[in-house]
């Protein structure tokens, strides 16, 4: 399995969008400060996740959801709902 996930700052307003193999360990560096990208606002909260059964069908989607804005607004409606 694949995934698509997406993490949120407890520090601050901010998401992360990414993908993975194997989403426990992945969410583990994150918080443990070992991704670049990410450590500087850890720690984080898990709020949504996808699988897929390949990785070019995760990693399809984690650029979809990173450059097309229409595509992540929905999905941020579908999960932050105020």
């Amino acid at each position: 399995m694949h995934y698509v996930y997406l993490i949120k700052s407890k520090k601050e307003d901010w998401k992360y969008i990414g993908s993975c193999a194997d989403l426990r360990e992945r969410f583990s560096e994150h918080n443990a400060g070992k991704v670049r990208s990410t450590k500087s606002r850890k720690p984080y909260s898990l709020e949504y996740y996808e699988a897929y059964i390949n990785k070019t069908i995760a990693v399809k989607r984690e650029i979809e959801l990173k450059n097309n804005s229409s595509e992540k607004e929905k999905l941020y409606k579908r999960i932050f709902v105020n």
